[in-house]
């Protein structure tokens, strides 16, 4: 069996308070992607994980893809199974793409072993192996709130316009992230900014991070700058870096060329 998980970008992302626990209560919008990893996962006589594509630094028992497995036959059952991972998201990147590689984990092997688990259970589940994985059981524009688990569809004007991804290679992890931001609460959610324009969007919806990471890594600043100099109606950093999106009403010619040394990707929304 393969599947294709995909990447999100976070519209807005706004970090409104620390919690007891130390974690953290956000408040964002994420939109799937198609900039994709490749998954297989096939029934084999012991359980095994192997990768290509881009360099996994982790462990094997450290890969979301084998804790997700470990998590399904500790909790559901399951029998032994071979995964390949061919990594095609970049790491620390904001894209989320270890927390979806996990959860289409869970979706495969449900459909492999013939579960029958609800999609509440599966999201459970995903909760325990990160904050942003629940989204990816659906896998549709929704706002997130608490630590990014809790879920609600939302309907976003975005049909027709042309997305414009780069990631500058920088590593950023969420710990370091967090670690240098300021939490605070806004007057106004997200869900009324996103009923304004697109392209008044632009200085309404922001992402927190944005100001630490800029301070820390100076060039996904300048690289947010080139993006609107180039004609984005709206740009933001997504998640807590170091990937930048844009948003243009007419196709970026030539996205690879202006940013020669760093990894693009474009689609229409």
């Amino acid at each position: 069996m393969i599947a294709f998980p995909n990447a999100k970008i976070n519209l807005g992302l706004r970090v409104v308070e620390k919690r007891l626990d130390g974690f953290h209560n956000i408040e964002t919008i994420f939109i799937p992607i198609g900039l994709r990893d490749i998954i297989e996962v096939i029934p084999s006589s012991f359980t095994s994980i192997s990768f290509s594509g881009l360099v996994v630094d982790a462990s094997a028992e450290e890969n979301l893809c084998m804790r997700a497995y470990n998590l399904f036959k500790a909790d559901i059952g399951c029998g032994n199974v071979s995964i390949h991972l061919h990594k095609v998201i970049p790491f620390g990147a904001g894209l989320g793409g270890g927390s979806s590689d996990a959860a289409f984990t869970l979706k495969m092997l449900t459909t492999l072993f013939q579960s029958n688990i609800s999609t509440r259970k599966l999201k459970e589940m995903a909760g325990l192996l990160g904050s942003d994985c629940p989204f990816f059981i659906d896998n549709r524009p929704a706002i997130a709130q608490g630590k990014g688990e809790i879920l609600e569809p939302v309907s976003l004007a975005l049909k027709g316009y042309h997305l414009v991804l780069v990631n500058p290679g920088v590593h950023v992890s969420t710990k370091e992230a967090y670690s240098c931001v300021r939490p605070r609460k806004h007057e106004t959610s997200l869900l009324s900014l996103i009923a304004e324009p697109v392209h008044r969007w632009q200085g309404l919806i922001s992402n927190d991070f944005e100001e630490s990471v800029f301070q820390a890594h100076p060039v996904v600043a300048q690289l947010k700058q080139e993006i609107l100099n180039n004609g984005a109606i709206y740009a933001s950093m997504s998640g807590s870096g170091s990937s930048v999106f844009g948003l243009f009403e007419k196709p970026l010619i030539g996205a690879q060329e202006l940013f020669p040394n760093y990894t693009t990707f474009s689609q229409i929304l």
